[in-house]
């Protein structure tokens, strides 16, 4: 409710055509809500998450536009205002990149307005005030913190991305751009690199990297298993996969393919020699129980499912549930496990 609570201090402020960067799903619906205006465009970098979108703005008995695409500044129109619902817990290189990518969807004059849940809001101000050159802001109350800019002139766009080295064994020095909003952003994550090391691939293998990230996965497995292979990526996150289409070709991948999708639905059954997984480490393991009954059809018989986790327990008896065959390896502080068709 803490953003609902600061709404009507700005409310004021606020013009159609209004775009929503981000935040969770219902947050989303309850500010399209209280707003009660037309030309609304809400933003989100997820599928998965605009898919809630929808379901919660048709639960709520309203309507806005819901768009899912890899940059902010894809939007293909300029807006009045930009609401940015600022989550305390979230990434702060993300909230960088959407103060920086807002400026280039307002129009001359137009607010992007930060609405934060946090009273020592310390990155809203300085980023509005980096951006814009200026930043306006109201009394700090018990519900958060609010603050304001507005859109004068030009500028260039500029990226906010890391690019890394990965080095395995017996292989070429690939490198990986990253950019904030993707797993794993400027770093390739031990527990991915436990996983490629681990699993055992062969020439002319199908391999789908499933929750591709930025496609380090499916790309260094393709070169591990050598000619012949196919690698398909999937990912709910459409940043991440344009990501994992230009990593692909830069480091010189030809047989690929890339599926954004919030659901392994619609994938012809039994097409994969090996599936990779690293899913993140959620409450109760629902994104992993989610990567395996979805995987499962899609392996060929014979095939094997490879996932890494520091959850070994509870990962062993989910994977139990579809499949007989399991083994399980040690790999720099992961259980990397292999179940069988």
């Amino acid at each position: 409710m803490g953003f609902l609570q600061l709404l009507p201090n700005v409310q004021d402020r606020i013009q159609s055509p209004i775009a929503i960067i981000l935040g969770s799903p219902r947050t989303v619906a309850e500010i399209v809500k209280k707003l009660a205006v037309p030309d609304v465009v809400c933003y989100q970098l997820d599928l998965h998450q605009a898919a809630r979108l929808r379901d919660e703005l048709q639960a709520w008995g309203v309507s806005a536009t819901v768009e899912a695409l890899p940059d902010l500044w894809d939007l293909p129109t300029k807006f009045r205002t930009v609401l940015h619902p600022v989550i305390k817990q979230g990434e702060r290189e993300l909230k960088i990149d959407m103060i920086d990518q807002s400026f280039h969807i307002l129009e001359e004059q137009g607010l992007l307005i930060s609405l934060s849940d946090s009273r020592r809001e310390l990155l809203c101000p300085k980023w509005h005030k980096k951006v814009f050159g200026q930043c306006s802001e109201l009394p700090v109350t018990r519900e958060g913190s609010i603050y304001w800019s507005k859109r004068t002139g030009e500028q260039e766009r500029r990226r906010h991305e890391l690019s890394f080295d990965v080095k395995m064994r017996d292989s070429a020095v690939r490198t990986f751009l990253s950019r904030p909003g993707v797993f794993s952003y400027g770093r390739f994550d031990e527990g991915a690199r436990a996983l490629v090391e681990t699993a055992q691939l062969n020439p002319g293998d199908r391999i789908l990297d499933l929750g591709c990230g930025i496609g380090t996965n499916g790309i260094l497995a393709a070169f591990k298993a050598g000619e012949g292979s196919h690698v398909t990526f999937v990912d709910s996150n459409v940043r991440a996969i344009q990501l994992t289409e230009m990593n692909a070709r830069a480091n010189g991948l030809t047989d690929f393919r890339t599926i954004a999708s919030p659901t392994l639905g619609g994938m012809e059954p039994g097409q994969f020699d090996i599936v990779l997984a690293n899913p993140p480490y959620y409450a109760e393991l629902s994104i992993a129980r989610k990567f395996i009954e979805g995987a499962r059809p899609l392996l060929k018989p014979g095939g094997r499912f490879w996932v890494v986790t520091k959850q070994t327990d509870q990962m062993l008896t989910i994977l139990e549930e579809s499949f007989e065959e399991i083994g399980l390896a040690d790999r720099r502080g992961y259980a990397i496990f292999e179940a069988t068709t």
